[in-house]
């Protein structure tokens, strides 16, 4: 397995995601900004405008997420941050909140084609729980892809799998659909 350093994004490694995502913003240009807008205003800023609002994000030190390094290679993203960050996650029916508490929330990542399947995710979870707890969070939750064929295209994978969320000691807490747990991990 791959020994990977994980390091909280910041304006002084910003330029590592900018390697990572390449050009396209790693997804049709979401620069992991879909959970955190509105999906009309998500649409109208694909690209650039979002590039620009996640940076904004990261100016400002709020959380965004933490890069897995293979070596002083940037290699993968998780975005982690409370709960309330992410519009998207309020507005499901099927991730709605669980109970009450105060949860900061794993909701996609990234990895370099040339690192899938290689167990970086996990590496990712464990420093975004690590990240999130000196952030002085207490529950971190996810919402991964369980897929029940066994296989899924990697495509689809941005929100992560159930497996690589149990490796990293996270729990299912809920399922309101055959195929996407809410999974969590204590981080007090």
């Amino acid at each position: 397995m791959l020994e990977l350093k994980v390091r909280p994004l910041t304006t002084k490694n910003w330029h590592h995601l900018e390697i990572l995502f390449g050009p396209k913003g790693a997804c049709a240009g979401c620069w992991c900004m879909y959970w955190r807008l509105r999906r009309s205003v998500w649409d109208k800023q694909k690209g650039e405008k979002n590039r620009r609002a996640l940076r904004k994000i990261v100016e400002a030190g709020d959380p965004a997420g933490v890069l897995a390094y293979d070596g002083e290679k940037p290699v993968g993203w998780c975005a982690v941050a409370p709960r309330q960050d992410f519009v998207t996650l309020e507005n499901s029916r099927i991730l709605k909140p669980v109970d009450d508490q105060p949860v900061w929330s794993v909701p996609c990542f990234f990895v370099a084609r040339e690192y899938r399947r290689k167990g970086v995710t996990s590496q990712l979870l464990q420093g975004a729980v690590e990240y999130a707890r000196n952030k002085g969070a207490r529950i971190v939750e996810g919402y991964p892809q369980d897929p029940k064929s066994g296989k899924m295209a990697d495509v689809f994978a941005w929100t992560g799998f159930a497996s690589a969320f149990k490796k990293a000691g996270f729990v299912e807490v809920a399922r309101r659909s055959k195929t996407r747990p809410v999974m969590r991990m204590s981080a007090g």
